[in-house]
């Protein structure tokens, strides 16, 4: 069977906007899992037997628990939305609470832009930074005035459960911990706490659990396993699960996922901000036929140990700020076209090799470490904030 691939003409490129431009960069991303992924029985890989009896189960108990605490990762609220909701009658989901997660990843106005989305759609919603105190408190205290409503409805309570359900490595378990020890702390009691397991790694969690969160009444947070659906169409979605890390890495390639990461930088104003880091070195063109020798070769006299560098110290951040903000600056050609602006971000994974004082390794095994470091940087924010998701103005 012979297939076509469609191809922008140049013209088109030309005209791209942003929104373009992405599409085309999630469409690699996407390409390169189903590549990874394969087709096993109509399912792809990350669709597992486990997660299909895990998405079974938690269909099976939303209808008879008390509230649903709907998490979404903040980078992409719309993109994040749990496919079991989908299928729910309104009857079954008429106690469904959006919590925005990971919210110290994204600007504040960004955040109140999403809220403002899903309070239009009149659904409660809160914002939380799991491993901010005073943000569970408040969120504690928040979902304690929606079982007071519920009690005086229905005066015959004295158990309150919630269950937690999103998509993996959305952040569950660490909000379930997060609850648990805050709540315990304003109840006073004593006694070993118990712990949910997290990991940057999705797919951890491999039951349904429950943590006691307040008392009188006691109110239980079920965590369970995070739930994907059995394919993907949208590929947007698709770029936007892998770069989030909803996939493991290995699905898409970390290179491809640096690359779209890059993509989303250079057609934002994030590397804007760093302005101030810049001096005034002479700012080599990316035009410039020469930009990769002449980097290149200040990235060869770096003879340092393996991973010399903690990428993660404050100067290195400030230099991978630095030198990503002088490369995109000074591109001068059009980054709606995919062509140029692989070229450009071809050049940043030059520079940045500098910055994270990689050793001679292949050519290879450096865009694979410096794709890593990228990827890590990002995930904690240390890059800037961005929403992947085009939210809808109401």
């Amino acid at each position: 069977m012979c297939v076509i691939y469609w191809l922008p003409s140049i013209s088109m490129l030309n005209k791209m906007t942003k929104k373009d431009s992405l599409s085309l960069m999630a469409t690699l991303v996407g390409d390169a899992v189903r590549k990874n992924a394969g087709k096993h029985k109509n399912r792809w890989s990350w669709y597992t037997p486990f997660m299909a009896a895990a998405s079974e189960a938690i269909s099976q108990r939303i209808p008879v628990v008390d509230f649903v605490l709907d998490l979404r990762d903040a980078r992409i609220p719309l993109s994040s939305e749990c496919e079991i909701f989908k299928r729910l009658s309104s009857s079954s989901s008429s106690r469904r609470i959006i919590v925005l997660n990971k919210v110290d990843l994204v600007s504040r106005s960004q955040v109140k832009e999403c809220l403002r989305h899903f309070e239009g759609q009149k659904f409660p919603v809160f914002s939380v930074n799991s491993h901010n105190k005073d943000n569970i408190h408040e969120f504690l205290n928040f979902l304690q005035g929606q079982v007071r409503a519920l009690k005086k409805a229905e005066p015959q309570r004295h158990t309150i459960t919630m269950m937690l359900v999103g998509i993996p490595n959305v952040g569950k378990s660490a909000l379930a911990n997060s609850l648990h020890q805050i709540g315990r702390i304003s109840a006073t009691e004593k006694g070993r706490l118990k712990h949910a397991v997290v990991s940057p790694l999705p797919g951890e969690t491999k039951e349904i659990s429950g943590l006691k969160v307040a008392s009188h009444p006691n109110i239980y947070v079920l965590d369970t396993p995070g739930i994907l659906p059995p394919q993907i169409i949208d590929v947007n979605v698709n770029a936007n699960f892998a770069l989030t890390g909803a996939f493991t890495d290995s699905l898409a390639g970390e290179k491809v996922l640096a690359q779209y990461f890059l993509s989303v930088l250079n057609l934002s104003n994030e590397y804007q901000k760093w302005e101030k880091l810049s001096t005034p070195e002479l700012l080599v063109s990316v035009k410039d036929d020469n930009v990769a020798s002449h980097f290149g070769s200040s990235v060869n006299r770096v003879l340092s140990a393996e991973d010399s560098l903690d990428h993660t110290k404050d100067s290195v951040v400030r230099n991978v700020r630095k030198r990503l903000f002088e490369a995109a600056s000074s591109f001068k050609g059009n980054i709606h076209n995919q062509e140029e602006l692989l070229r450009l971000i071809q050049t940043e994974f030059i520079v940045l090799k500098k910055a994270f004082a990689l050793a001679c390794w292949s050519e290879e095994e450096m865009n694979h470490k410096v794709a890593v470091k990228l990827l890590n940087l990002f995930r904690t924010g240390r890059l800037g904030h961005y929403v992947l998701d085009s939210i809808p103005h109401t």
